[in-house]
């Protein structure tokens, strides 16, 4: 049975992750904030050995980076080491979920080589954390899998994302509020993605970098029409047009990297994560 570190286990994707892994056999060791500060040696010599560790803790969520961006990038980075670390005291392999760091592209699809662009303490913690991950397989010749998911969404998200926002706005049965209904973006569901993470565990290549996306993009606009459609809703929409600064317009991945290394697709529509999503939040209320 292959033994599994799952670091944020207990966070949005990690409580997807781990309930698969397990019902495919996988020995998984769930680490959460219980469990240590992952950017402290002593939280990873207590782990017990193992063959992969899949590292997904970290400090996420955009304008909160830029209120403390030291913290950012110590967790995301210094915790990320520690997590190389592990994975080179027991010849682990290492799945990093790092994020979008395309900033406004140049071009659509966008792939792996890209230009990076870091515009937020964020997305910069990710690329210097992907930076270190280079060097241990470069250097101790680690098994390393880098994944970059776009726009995540699914079950259990966080009301300060925009999808669980406007479900709770239109259930509320008054209005829709959003800043700008322009934006699109390339939304993955998170089912899909914890298949991917399941895929890249497989792999044994020294360094593999994929987009992790749907290949479709879609508006703010669109998001609250398919969210009223499905609910039956007719409220009325204000958009406060307000347009962020530096407001990234579009985004759509390339995935054939993930098909061609991991063979994986994604299989859940926009659509079907949509009412998943809004089945999920409507037992909660």
């Amino acid at each position: 049975m292959t033994r599994v570190i799952v670091t944020g286990a207990c966070g949005f994707i990690g409580s997807h992750l781990v309930p698969l892994l397990r019902t495919e056999g996988f020995h998984v060791e769930a680490i959460d904030v219980e469990s240590g500060d992952i950017t402290i040696s002593d939280t990873w010599s207590n782990l017990p050995a193992a063959d992969a560790v899949v590292h997904l803790a970290g400090n996420a969520f955009v304008p909160a980076s830029w209120k403390d961006p030291a913290a950012f990038v110590h967790c995301n980075v210094v915790g990320t080491v520690q997590a190389l670390e592990f994975c080179k005291k027991h010849k682990a392999n290492l799945v990093f979920l790092s994020s979008y760091l395309y900033g406004n592209p140049e071009s659509l699809p966008i792939r792996e080589t890209a230009p990076i662009i870091t515009p937020n303490p964020y997305a910069l913690s990710k690329k210097l954390a992907e930076d270190v991950c280079r060097f241990y397989s470069s250097s101790f010749g680690l098994s390393i899998a880098i994944l970059r998911p776009f726009n995540v969404f699914g079950p259990g998200q966080s009301d300060r994302f925009i999808i669980p926002s406007i479900i709770r706005q239109v259930l509320g049965g008054r209005e829709v509020k959003v800043e700008d209904l322009e934006p699109r973006r390339d939304y993955i569901y998170v089912r899909d993605l914890v298949l991917a993470i399941r895929k890249a565990l497989s792999s044994n290549a020294p360094l593999s970098i994929c987009n992790i996306g749907s290949g479709e993009s879609y508006s703010v606009a669109e998001i609250i029409q398919m969210i009223q459609d499905a609910l039956g809703s007719h409220l009325p929409v204000h958009s406060g047009n307000s347009r962020r600064k530096d407001e990234i317009m579009n985004t759509i991945a390339d995935v054939s990297a993930a098909a061609k290394l991991f063979g994986w697709a994604p299989k859940w529509s926009f659509a079907q994560g949509i009412r998943e999503t809004i089945t999920s939040i409507q037992k909660e209320v």
